[in-house]
Formats: structure tokens, sequence, C-alpha cells
């Protein structure tokens, strides 16, 4: 169950962090995780505020949508330079930065509106916002996985540690200062706050370095092939970036494996997915206030996860992926049980910091093994469209079909079964995992290899 050990020791696996790069990954994991504050939990919990009902919040969440189908624009930002901006910043920044002034843009206006009364309006805002951070996690994304590529894959925890330290950064840190002054200073003043986090996310992008990659080598031998098919220049380079990433995917593992990896992809976090978009409304229908929420759920819930991020990072070092997926899933659909025991214990506040705990450390601890898989998964050549699509498949459950957790919420009218039905979605996905655990380190050696190639 183990692919290739590690031949560092503890103290030089610590060591091995002390890499700039993985600061640029952590910079830009913050600007990856910000805009889910946005249209995640400060709407949820200005929705709840305002009086709308779980199934509507539920289907606001729909914007998410753009998450799972952003693979069918990722090839522009494998292919495309944008005009200035990419001879001042490089292709990857470029495109972050470029989407970062959108979000910019979009957080002011919805900072002036009220959602009770401009409800679609604030949807449509809300789309544009969650549009322009898809697009901009296939560029962060990209960036990560050209600055430590598959041959580096004793970096391939560390690196995603740091992404994931960084998305949760982004994620509960403005999510915490929003919650505790909500109450305060109200929601609207809450997201003219948000706009100035988004610019301080913009100079972060400014700082960080642009990676250097064969990327554009690989691109014009693809492009040859295909103009030896084609005999036209303009309907390679058209094939080139809509199709070749895909057929690459699967030309390399093959059609039968290729489809069972992305289905297993795709059930990972479907559990996760329900269980989080109904959060904030459980918390606040059992009894939490804003201001517990603010403290446990975010601030709480980032410290326990940066640290677990961290440690899990270490264990996939020294042990392997598969066994982190293995054990970080299985940990996962265990701790939703505990949201189970709230619903029918009340508003216990010492239960609900064990909670937030327990729930952190799994859902960390599992998702590094999981987006360092994911990275073994893709190739150099187009890294932006091809981890897209893996990211896209995993964001479908956690976007599309967690839009009807609202719904299932009201339906069962029981918030404790719908805590264990959560649990029990994880389970095909661990079964699948077993059944391929053979491919899966088969892989991993590979790319171990591939690191200790001269």
């Amino acid at each position: 169950m183990s692919s290739n050990p590690s031949h560092l020791s503890w103290a030089e696996t610590f060591r091995s962090y002390l890499d700039r790069r993985l600061l640029w990954v952590l910079m830009l994991g913050c600007s990856s995780g910000f805009p889910w504050v946005l249209i995640g939990s400060n709407m949820s919990g200005w929705l709840t505020d305002a009086g709308l009902s779980r199934t509507a919040i539920g289907y606001f969440g729909s914007v998410f949508a753009v998450y799972s189908i952003n693979f069918l624009w990722a090839p522009l930002v494998d292919r495309v330079k944008l005009p200035f901006l990419h001879s001042l910043l490089g292709q990857r920044r470029s495109w972050i930065f470029f989407c970062q002034a959108i979000i910019l843009a979009c957080t002011l206006v919805i900072a002036g509106i009220d959602p009770r009364h401009d409800l679609m309006f604030a949807s449509m805002v809300a789309l544009g916002i969650a549009t322009a951070s898809a697009t901009q996690d296939i560029a962060i994304d990209a960036f990560r996985i050209d600055t430590f590529p598959r041959s580096q894959s004793e970096k391939l925890p560390q690196a995603s540690a740091m992404a994931v330290i960084g998305w949760w950064t982004g994620y509960s840190l403005p999510g915490y200062l929003a919650f505790i002054n909500a109450d305060q200073i109200g929601w609207n003043g809450v997201y003219y706050g948000m706009a100035f986090v988004v610019g301080l996310l913009m100079v972060f992008t400014l700082l960080v370095g642009e990676p250097v990659t064969l990327r554009d080598q690989l691109q014009s031998e693809a492009e040859k092939r295909h103009t030896n098919v084609v005999g036209n220049r303009v309907i390679s380079w058209l094939t080139v970036t809509l199709f070749e990433p895909f057929i690459d995917f699967f030309r390399r593992n093959g059609t039968r494996v290729a489809l069972t990896l992305l289905l297993f992809v795709f059930l990972f976090k479907i559990g996760e997915a329900f269980l989080g978009r109904m959060s904030i409304t459980f918390y606040k229908e059992i009894g939490f206030t804003n201001e517990q929420i603010g403290n446990y759920s975010k601030l709480m819930g980032w410290g326990v996860t940066m640290l677990f991020t961290f440690i899990g990072s270490m264990v996939n070092v020294r042990f392997g992926i598969v066994k982190g997926l293995m054990i970080g899933g299985t940990a996962m659909a265990a701790s939703n049980l505990m949201f189970s025991w709230i619903a029918n214990v009340g508003p216990n506040e010492h239960l609900f910091v064990a909670t937030i705990f327990v729930d952190n450390f799994t859902t960390a601890f599992s998702t590094v093994a999981f987006v360092s898989f994911l990275t073994v998964l893709t190739g150099q050549a187009f890294s932006a469209t091809q981890y897209a699509l893996l990211a896209s498949l995993g964001n479908f459950s956690r976007t599309v079909l967690a839009s009807f957790s609202g719904e299932l919420a009201d339906l069962l009218n029981n918030w404790s079964l719908f805590f264990v039905i959560t649990a029990l979605m994880v389970v095909p996905s661990l079964l699948m995992l077993y059944s391929l655990r053979h491919y899966f380190n088969r892989l991993l050696d590979k790319a171990h290899r591939e690191n200790q190639s001269p």
C-alpha cells in the first residue's frame, strides 16, 4: 500500500521546507482561498441573518458551479498571452493578476447592495467573482506545478501543503474577521474591508517569481505534430490548445484507468462538500453566535488546519501519498459524525471546539495527499489544463451537487441524520482508492525514478 518512502531523515525533511518557492506557493494559495469567503461562508452568514431559507441559501451556492467547468477554458490560460501583463509578469502571474482585478471590482459592487432586495443581482455579481476565481485557480495551480514538477516527487507533498495552508489562511482569517465584526459594522461594511484584502493579495502576486519551465518548447513540439496532420498552423494551434491536453492525459494513463481515476477524483470530496455548504447554517440554527463561529470555526479552524497540514505533508513525504489518501479519507468520513453529535446535544461550546479540531485535522491530512496525487497525474506541457480537468471534477461535488445540500437538509429535517449521510458519501471513493492502489503506486514510483535520473 505504500509508495517509495523518502530517504530523508525527519530533520532533513523539516529543513527541506526552507525553500523560497514554497513561500510563493503559500502566498498564492491565500489568493485562491479568499474568494470562497466572499461568496461562501460570508454570504451564507449574510443571507441567514437576512432571513432567507436554507433551500435559497443552498441554491445561491450554485454560483460555485463554474469551478467544476473551468477546465473548459483552462487551455486559454495555458496558451493565451495577455497583452502588456504577459511581458510584465509572465504567463502564470499575468493571468492571476488579471483575475484578481476582476474580483476586486466585483467585491466593491457587492459591498454596496442588499441581497435581501437584490438577490438576483447579488447572485450575478457573485457569479462574476466565482468565474474570475475559478480562472485564477487554474493559473495558481499551474504556477505550483510548474514550480514543483512531478520529477521532484519528494517536493510534491510540501508544495501541496503550502497551497492548502495558503488556501485556508485566505479563507479562514478573513472569514474570522468578517464574523466577529459583522454585528458591529454590518455585512456591507465587512465587504468593503474584504476589498482591501483583495488589494493586498494583488501586491503579493507582484512579489513572487515566475517559474521557468519547458512549457513553450513542449507546446511547440506538439504544434509541429499537429501541423503535420492538419497542414495548417492556425488549425494546429487550435487543436493543440483545445484537444492535446486531454489526448495526452488519456494516452498516458489508458482510457479505462483514466476514466476510473476521474471517477475517484469526483467522489472523494462529496461528503465534505455537503457538510461544508450547510455548516454555517447549522451552527446558527443550533444556537451558536457569530462571534463563536468566528472564533472557533474560522480562527481556531485555521490554526488547526495549518498545523496538521504541515504535519500531514511530512507524513506523506516520509510514508507515501497513497497511505495518506486512505487514512485521511477514512478519518474525514468519521469526523462528520461529530456534527451529528452536536445536533443531538445542542450548542455545547466544548463539543463545538472538539468537533472543529477533529474536522480540520482530518480535512487537512487528506487534502495534502489528494492535491499531491492530482499533481502526479499532470504533465508539464499542459499543466494548467490537465490539473483543471481533475480539480473541476473534485469541485463538481463541492459545488453543483452540494447545491442540493439545503434541499436534503429540509427534506430530512433532521441534522443528525444529515451528517450521518455525509459520512457515508465518502465510502465509495475509499473502495475505489483501494482497488486502484497498485496503479497509484506505479505512478508514484515512476515519478520517484524520474527524480533520481540524471
